[in-house]
């Protein structure tokens, strides 16, 4: 009989899981034979397709009138988006209280913009949480291994934070990715709790105090430091989630200080 999962196998296969769900059908695969028998089969079929099909390649004026009519299209949806310029002469009057109040507008929307550009580090995290959320933007290293996931951070963030798999105490380490918060590059481990997402911000101090627990927009954001960085928990779960997650990873950063 086939394994349920062989569905969810050939999704994984072709790129279609979102990160968490890849993390899950990866361990399935792990200890399930027929469905590692069946993924082993499809890159095997994969690598003959690649090395014995032979590339076609279009012919150089279909390409040619492709592109042409590609940059029609193009340039008549920027003529539809663009409305007519019309000038119309006016008073050296009108033309000088006219800049004066865009001057005036200017200011007015610098002061009531400025909380957005300059936001304070929860709004940042949450920004930075909802983006993760969309399709591809979870992970940029996918794995559960904290062998592989560490050293990926090298070069690429400016912190090197404590990784580890908490999946017996319920939280998978699906992988990791960095993130700007203002101008640095922070490491981001992911979680995942259930079905709740848990990212785990690790960056340098400089941001003022992080808050021990904040609420917006219907996430919780738990942060501590540990060491010499500063770490937030950003997730739609509960505070006890989010607390046994700090918990975890400050005792280990811990015993790897000592």
């Amino acid at each position: 009989m086939q394994c349920a999962e062989h569905l969810r196998v050939q999704a994984l296969f072709d790129g279609e899981l979102d990160a968490v769900s890849a993390a899950a059908v990866e361990r399935h695969v792990g200890h399930c034979a027929d469905c590692r028998t069946l993924l082993e089969e499809l890159e095997r079929m994969r690598g003959r397709i690649r090395r014995d099909l032979e590339y076609g390649e279009a012919p150089r004026e279909l390409r040619s009138a492709l592109a042409r009519a590609l940059d029609a299209e193009a340039a008549a949806e920027e003529r539809r988006r663009s409305p007519p310029v019309v000038w119309r002469g006016r008073p050296f009057w009108l033309g000088t209280l006219t800049g004066a109040g865009a001057a005036l507008a200017a200011g007015v929307a610098v002061v009531l913009l400025a909380p957005l550009f300059f936001a304070p580090l929860p709004e940042e995290l949450i920004a930075a949480h909802l983006r993760s959320l969309e399709p591809g933007r979870l992970t940029q290293v996918i794995s559960t291994d904290r062998h592989t996931v560490k050293p990926w951070f090298a070069g690429r963030a400016d912190v090197s934070p404590v990784v580890a798999d908490f999946a017996p105490q319920g939280f998978a380490l699906v992988g990791g990715r960095t993130d700007s918060l203002g101008q640095q590059r922070a490491a981001v481990l992911v979680y995942a709790h259930g079905a709740h997402v848990i990212n785990v911000f690790a960056f340098l101090p400089g941001r003022g105090e992080p808050p021990a627990q904040a609420s917006r927009r219907g996430y919780h954001i738990a942060c501590w430091r540990g060491g010499d960085l500063d770490y937030c928990a950003v997730s739609d779960a509960g505070w006890e989630e989010l607390g046994t997650l700090r918990e975890l990873i400050a005792d280990l950063g811990a015993r790897d200080a000592r």
